[in-house]
């Protein structure tokens, strides 16, 4: 019987949460800073829930169903 290979690409940008959420950190945060707004690094620092649809796509990749 063959096995689910881990999607490695998608296992370093996620991570699965106790409870089974996916938690993401958001992008646009590593160059051109210069012309963002303040605010708008802010926010892209902290990381975010994905959503239900979302979720279930990413745990799939992970291995993680």
């Amino acid at each position: 019987m063959g096995k689910i290979k881990t999607h490695k690409a998608s296992a370093k940008r996620v991570h699965v949460t106790g409870t089974g959420k996916v938690k993401v950190f958001h992008g646009e945060h590593r160059h051109n800073l210069g012309h963002k707004t303040q605010k708008r690094k802010r926010h892209l620092r902290s990381s975010q829930i994905l959503s239900p649809a979302m979720t279930a796509n990413y745990k799939r990749l992970v291995g993680k169903d």
